[in-house]
C-alpha cells in the first residue's frame, strides 16, 4: 500500500513544461513556507542557550550509543544548554531524556515523513515541520553546537551542511562534533587521504570536526564556543 506525498514531495515534483505547476498554487505554497518559518521563529525566541543533537532514529533503547546520548545530553543540560533534536526516536530522543534527566528544557523539530519519524516523548517544546529546509534553520539558529551521535544519511547530511556553513563564515565559533571515538575513524580517514590530500579542502576545515566521547567534555568545548560566539557578538 503506497503512502501519501509529503509536503516536500510535492514541492519537488516539478514535471517539466509540459505539466507546469499552477502559479495560484505555488503563491499559497510560499506562503505556507513563510507561515512555517515564522511558527518557528515565534516558537523557539527565547530558548537560551541551546545545542542541536542528531543520530540515529533507530538505534533502539538498549543499544549504548543510546546510553551515551542519553549522558550526553544530560551533560548539555547541567551546563545549561537546552537540547534541540529532530523530535524523534532513537539517538534523538536519547538526548532529549538526558535534557529532561537534567532539568534542562527539551525541544524536538520533528518532520513528516511517510515512515519511521515518530515524536518521543521527552518533549519539552514540540515543533512539527513539513518542509526539511525550513526545519534545518531553526537547528543551526538556535543553537550554539552541533552534536552528532552515530546516524545514517540524515546525520551525515546535517553534519556536512553544517560544515560547510562553517567553513564559508556563514557561521562562526560553532563547534561540530562527532560522538564516539572509533565511530567515525572511516570517514575521518577518508577526509584526510583523500578530500583533503586532494586539496579539497584545507587542515583548518578537517580540524572544525571534533571527535569525543566523553559527554563532560563535549558540554566543555561547547560551552566555550558558546562564551567566545557571545564575545563576537558583544553579548
Amino acid at each position: 500500500m503506497g503512502t501519501s506525498p509529503t509536503f516536500d514531495e510535492e514541492l519537488l515534483a516539478w514535471l517539466g513544461d509540459e505539466s507546469p505547476r499552477d502559479r495560484v498554487a505555488d503563491a499559497s505554497l510560499v506562503r505556507e513556507i513563510a507561515a512555517e518559518f515564522a511558527m518557528g521563529f515565534d516558537r523557539l525566541a527565547g530558548i537560551g542557550r541551546a545545542v542541536t543533537v542528531f543520530g540515529s532514529a533507530r538505534t533502539p533503547r538498549e543499544h549504548p550509543h543510546y546510553a551515551l546520548m542519553r549522558e550526553v545530553g544530560a551533560a548539555l543540560g547541567k551546563a545549561g544548554f537546552a537540547v534541540i533534536t529532530g523530535g524523534g526516536g532513537g539517538v534523538m530522543e536519547a538526548a532529549n531524556r538526558g535534557a529532561r534527566d537534567a532539568g534542562a528544557l527539551s525541544v524536538g523539530c520533528n518532520i513528516e515523513l511517510p515512515h519511521e519519524q515518530r515524536q518521543n516523548e521527552y518533549l519539552d517544546i514540540a515543533l512539527r515541520f513539513r518542509h526539511f529546509f525550513a526545519r534545518k534553520v531553526m537547528f543551526v539558529r538556535y543553537a550554539s553546537a552541533f552534536v552528532a551521535g552515530p546516524g545514517g544519511f540524515g546525520t551525515l547530511d546535517e553534519l556536512f551542511e553544517t560544515l560547510t556553513l562553517i567553513q564559508t563564515d556563514t557561521i562562526r565559533h560553532f563547534p561540530a562534533i562527532l560522538v564516539g571515538e572509533g565511530e567515525w575513524d572511516g570517514l575521518i580517514e577518508w577526509l584526510r587521504v583523500r578530500a583533503l590530500a586532494d586539496h579539497r579542502i584545507e587542515a583548518p576545515d578537517l580540524a572544525e570536526l571534533r571527535v569525543v566521547s566523553d559527554p563532560a567534555q563535549i558540554a566543555g568545548i561547547v560551552a566555550e564556543a558558546h562564551e567566545r560566539q557571545a564575545g563576537a557578538l558583544g553579548r
